[in-house]
């Protein structure tokens, strides 16, 4: 059983909020042993609730026949609504919103060993349910990716298409789909070389966003009562190639021509991290097994390749004390880090996110990459508020 051990304190440590079904799940916090949600830019958001479980003097059990409001259903049941939510205080911030996917029951020998284990899933989980086959534009009517994630999101209102999403590609004719909707856009987002993010109730499409004006508040190591980070690691990979190639056949019995792409993102610091300068031949890697594709299609993929390469030149992963962060770290985000020192300071692109909460407290443990070294000074670290706050975890609502 997870306690407040810190209700005493001025402010209160940050506490985990859980809803099935629009309904707080409070008659089962006494019972909720930890919550792990792990979140991402390449994969879907899912969490992991964890249960201790007794059977009562009627023989039912307290957590995996507990039932809702009107006494008639239980509530954890398989495609319920859940939204989990991290509470600083006053303020809540959105952890992960989707469906219970699965649960699971376990009865060993020992029955006060009893637990239910619940997995849940982003709202991408509901477009994975129906195997479709469609054609999207017509030789009258051609499509762009915008208005084909547009007209697919409709299906599953209140989800709709993020306001920062990008357009993608445009006079789209004969676009076959032969699978689950999710399936295509992740397919169409990685023709663009986009990202495609559910969160909070929308879906972002679109490129990396590293250039955001205003990154997520900053990442304190080392900084005595500013410090919000537990631990951090960097390291750099000098494989990874400076730009990507492409071949195009030519016309005519022509001999083929070679193209080059160089990543376009925002140097995220004073020097990209490159090996031109180290004297050496050209880092270039090629695409194969692209025949038949036009240019446009060959270049958008080697663009893809380009960037992706050149984010993962210099990687961070590490731990922050959830309440001394006093946010919720988000993935496909800017951060900066501050306390590294001249070289490894400054903006980092969030790649992975990692939430535990039990009763040791709020944990996030973190993925970073960047493609730069040397600290932006334009990036100023901002004063965490929380900064004097120390303490576990509770879960449960604010009064």
């Amino acid at each position: 059983m997870l306690l407040d051990i810190l209700s005493a304190k001025d402010r209160a440590p940050a506490e985990c909020v859980i809803e099935v079904n629009q309904q707080p799940i409070e008659d089962l916090y006494p019972f909720l042993v930890e919550v792990t949600v792990e979140t991402g830019r390449t994969e879907p958001a899912v969490a992991t609730l964890t249960f201790e479980s007794r059977r009562d003097e009627h023989g039912e059990w307290l957590v995996q026949d507990a039932t809702g409001i009107d006494g008639r259903e239980y509530v954890l049941r398989e495609w319920s609504s859940i939204l989990i939510k991290a509470v600083f205080g006053d303020r809540e911030e959105e952890v992960l919103r989707g469906f219970i996917r699965q649960v699971k029951a376990e009865y060993p020998e020992d029955q006060g060993a009893a637990r239910v284990i619940v997995e849940c899933q982003d709202e991408s989980l509901q477009l994975d349910r129906e195997h479709r086959r469609k054609t999207w534009g017509t030789t009258d009517a051609p499509m762009s990716d915008t208005q084909i994630v547009t007209e697919m999101l409709g299906s599953y209102s209140p989800l709709s298409l993020d306001a920062e999403s990008a357009s993608g590609q445009s006079g789209l004719v004969g676009l076959n789909q032969d699978g689950t909707d999710i399936r295509f856009l992740k397919d169409r987002a990685e023709a663009n070389g986009y990202e495609l993010i559910f969160r909070g109730g929308t879906v972002y499409f679109g490129p990396m966003r590293i250039d955001m004006p205003t990154p997520q508040d900053t990442i304190m190591v080392y900084a005595g009562a500013d410090s919000n980070c537990l631990s951090i690691n960097v390291q750099s990979d000098s494989h990874q190639p400076d730009a990507v190639s492409f071949d195009l056949p030519g016309t005519d019995n022509a001999s083929s021509t070679t193209y080059t792409v160089e990543p376009d993102l925002k140097v995220l610091g004073q020097t990209r991290a490159s090996s031109a300068d180290r004297g050496l031949t050209p880092f270039v890697w090629k695409l194969t097994g692209e025949s038949g594709a036009d240019e446009a299609r060959l270049r958008a993929k080697a663009q893809q390749k380009a960037n992706d390469a050149d984010i993962h030149k210099v990687a961070a992963d590490g731990e922050l004390d959830g309440t001394l962060y006093g946010h919720v770290l988000l993935p496909g985000l800017p951060v900066i880090v501050d306390g590294l020192g001249s070289r490894l300071s400054g903006t980092y692109y969030v790649d992975a996110v990692s939430h535990t909460f039990s009763p040791l407290g709020y944990k996030q443990r973190f993925k970073l990459l960047r493609n730069a070294w040397g600290e932006d000074i334009t990036a100023l670290p901002t004063a965490n508020p929380l900064a004097n706050v120390m303490g576990a975890f509770n879960f449960g609502a604010v009064a």
